[in-house]
């Protein structure tokens, strides 16, 4: 599956009835330089649109919001260590956490590439 973003600048890609959420390109670009990230904890529930982490640039700190709701299966360890993998690899390697969705119906109010691009364009 292709990846559905948020307005509040999240990607996720969905596998069965996991998804792996992070933070944008587009966000990152906005951010700077990642010197910090705050993970959320495996094993806990997340509403949608709830603070799910951080994100902690030279620039700014940003709230990272939970674009689906579920449970947090398993969060990238290597952003401990490598915060700027969010810089390098924002929609790939630089993913947050792994969340067995809940609510696999808010798909729905996500918006495609396409979609996601004008809205950036807008905003």
């Amino acid at each position: 599956m292709s990846l559905k973003y948020s307005k509040e600048h999240e990607w996720v890609k969905v596998e069965g009835d996991t998804a792996t959420v992070g933070i944008t390109d587009h966000a990152q670009e906005q951010l700077g330089d990642v010197v910090y990230v705050e993970l959320p904890t495996v094993g806990a529930a997340l509403e949608q649109h709830a603070t799910m982490g951080a994100v902690e640039s030279v620039k700014a700190a940003s709230d990272v919001y939970s674009p689906l709701s579920g449970e947090v299966t398993e969060v990238n360890e290597k952003l401990n260590e490598e915060p700027s993998l969010i810089n390098s690899s924002a929609e790939d390697e630089g993913w947050l956490a792994k969340i067995k969705m809940s609510a696999v119906s808010e798909l729905d109010g996500l918006m495609d590439k396409a979609g996601y691009d004008k809205f950036c364009e807008e905003s």
